[in-house]
């Protein structure tokens, strides 16, 4: 299976990749998602570290659960032959209703099929009040216009 686009990645290629992986991220759907990374993929995820995509589809599935209205913004960092460093922030509430901006950064390396397998995250949450709330679509993906994490000042 190729998961276009490929290495070796130039800025055009790493933005789009960092982009579809938002997307898909955004659909909060574990095992679409899961595709996205090779069978025996390796993650570290905070203080979680697992291998393949049966744990991939476990892990987001806790992971949605508990994040709740769960929004993603993704921004290449940097790029080379076949790694890309991607920022992000996302917000959630979890099930008291107090809301959260989730501040990281994440390594990624790629086969030659495009597929992620080796996935690293570093990522800080901190409390916000819904007032300070930057991330305002529906459902899915960003919506084309919305401003990304430098617009957002973040």
């Amino acid at each position: 299976m190729t998961r276009p686009p490929v290495p070796p990645f130039d800025e055009i290629s790493g933005r789009t990749k960092v982009r579809l992986a938002e997307d898909a991220w955004n659909g909060r759907d574990p095992e679409r998602v899961s595709l996205a990374y090779t069978p025996d993929s390796q993650w570290r995820n905070r203080s979680d570290i697992f291998h393949g995509r049966a744990r991939v589809v476990e892990f987001l599935t806790r992971k949605w659960a508990r994040e709740m209205g769960y929004r993603l913004i993704n921004e290449l960092w940097a790029f080379s032959a076949n790694r890309i460093a991607v920022r992000f922030a996302y917000e959630y509430r979890d099930r008291s209703c107090a809301w959260f901006r989730a501040y990281g950064n994440e390594n990624w390396e790629f086969d030659i099929d495009g597929l992620m397998q080796r996935r690293i995250a570093s990522i800080n949450d901190l409390p916000i009040t819904e007032a300070e709330r930057l991330f305002h679509w529906g459902t899915g993906v960003r919506p084309d216009g919305h401003p990304g994490l430098t617009e957002l000042g973040l």
